[in-house]
């Protein structure tokens, strides 16, 4: 059995007050939820919530694929993501990468740094990949993690972990030797930036909708 990880850790994104502010004046955004028939999508396709790789099956809608129905509902953020101000988008991510590190509050820049797992039983592998918003350094640490938690855990399923455990090494080891670059802010932290901020639009447009009485 072959199955991806769905879980990615929660991004800490730096808001500064006139990004708050402008989110609390509650701008008017369509969320535009997933829709319509769901399809299988191309083999080796990339999720556009999480960036894993989709080897087989997955969830394909409009112009968005997706490795699971997990990344398919925090997918609509995409769509409202694309309707935020571009300055505000901007100012988000500016803020972030030069910020300090979330994981060990050391010096920026910060951006996106992504370490790959795999672990096999017997028939079941499962595989994922780990976005973090982090400096270089933190970056580095869990791409050397989890290279070692692919050579310990990795080989131990037929066919599947024989296969996947050298690709997410030799992810873990690029990653290693080159990595975003530290002048400015890479594509994958402004998409995580936007992300954020519309689902944080989201929340608040839903916390101060009056609640439903009874019969409605």
């Amino acid at each position: 059995m072959l199955t991806e990880d769905d879980s990615a850790p929660e991004p800490h994104i730096s808001i500064t007050p006139r990004v708050r502010r402008t989110l609390s004046c509650r701008l008017t955004l369509s969320p535009r939820f997933p829709r319509g028939s769901i399809s299988s999508s191309h083999f080796m396709a990339k999720c556009s919530y999480c960036g894993s790789t989709i080897v087989f099956g997955g969830k394909q809608d409009d112009d968005l694929r997706f490795c699971n129905a997990t990344c398919q509902e925090q997918g609509a953020f995409i769509r409202l993501a694309r309707q935020l101000p571009a300055d505000l988008v901007q100012e988000a991510v500016r803020s972030t990468h030069a910020g300090s590190c979330p994981k060990c509050q050391g010096r920026g820049p910060v951006d996106v740094h992504t370490s790959y797992r795999v672990w096999s039983a017997l028939l079941l592998t499962s595989w994922s990949s780990r976005p973090q918003v982090c400096c270089s350094s933190c970056g580095r640490k869990a791409k050397l993690g989890d290279a070692c938690f692919c050579l310990l855990l990795g080989w131990w399923g037929f066919p599947w972990g024989l296969i996947f455990t050298p690709v997410q090494l030799y992810r873990n080891l690029v990653g290693l030797a080159t990595g975003p670059d530290p002048r400015s802010p890479s594509d994958e932290l402004q998409s995580m930036v936007s992300i954020h901020l519309a689902a944080s639009l989201w929340q608040r447009e839903q916390q101060a909708q009056p609640p439903l009485s009874p019969g409605e």
